[in-house]
């Protein structure tokens, strides 16, 4: 099926962008052509800068390690209650426990990179079009000319302050998106409401079925929930549905 996510406040929503930047950083730093590793090397920027800016009145780093302490907490509060597996459940706090030791072990993710002087002058010359040529940086052309293996070893060492924090990432937003149940929904004529039962959602997943030719304009917050069905064809701007959509809900809370 196909997933779409909607966050309900702006930390969520500042998770939800670094792990999309952290999963195409996965997929390119792996490659070994250059025009791929040149594209991992611009979301590397793009994630250093996202750390260095901030999110909200806390920082991403400072933000993921109150929500993991969060998290163990609620789960910790669980382990006397009927029916919980405490095996699995003490595996889960230790798995958050070692999340946030790492993530707290390095206090500056992105330092590494804001102090390399030669990454730094590949930075500004990225923000130009086609400002890498080799006429433009040639010694930047001169790393791509490098053998592979040395290329990737290169971005793995620039990336590896980085794991401790999409490792933390990973964890706080997979032990939320667990806390969902999913419910069979339909949008009357492409459009579907719904005032929440008072709770603090934090994610909203919507799921299509893999054919299906429309998608989901949502908006959500603590007093309403609107999901209105649209069409695209690439050309014009997208035209709202006239007809019952039926998908799958999924209204996701804190631990």
């Amino acid at each position: 099926m196909i997933l779409y996510e909607y966050p309900f406040n702006e930390r969520i929503r500042n998770f939800l962008r670094l792990e999309d930047q952290f999963d195409r950083l996965l997929f390119f730093v792996q490659q070994d052509d250059v025009r791929a590793q040149h594209a991992a090397l611009g979301i590397l920027f793009e994630i250093s800068d996202a750390i260095m800016r901030g999110a909200g009145r806390a920082d991403v780093r400072t933000e993921l390690l109150h929500e993991l302490e969060r998290q163990r907490h609620s789960l910790a509060a669980l382990r006397e209650h009927p029916g919980v597996d405490r095996s699995l459940l003490d595996a889960t706090v230790e798995r958050i426990q070692e999340a946030g030791n790492e993530l707290t072990n390095h206090t500056k993710p992105a330092e590494a990179l804001r102090q390399n002087e030669w990454l730094a002058s590949l930075r500004s010359r990225l923000v130009i079009p086609g400002g890498v040529c080799e006429f433009d940086m040639p010694s930047y052309y001169a790393w791509q000319q490098r053998p592979a293996e040395d290329r990737r070893a290169d971005l793995q060492r620039w990336c590896a302050p980085l794991w401790p924090l999409q490792d933390a990432l990973d964890l706080t937003l997979r032990l939320t998106r667990q806390t969902g149940e999913v419910v069979d929904a339909v949008a009357p004529q492409g459009l579907y409401q719904q005032v929440p039962s008072g709770k603090a959602y934090q994610l909203l997943q919507v799921r299509l079925s893999d054919d299906a030719v429309c998608f989901p304009e949502i908006s959500a917050n603590k007093y309403s929930i609107s999901i209105r069905f649209s069409t695209q064809d690439g050309q014009d701007k997208p035209q709202p549905v006239a007809y019952d959509v039926p998908f799958k809900l999924t209204l996701c809370t804190s631990l």
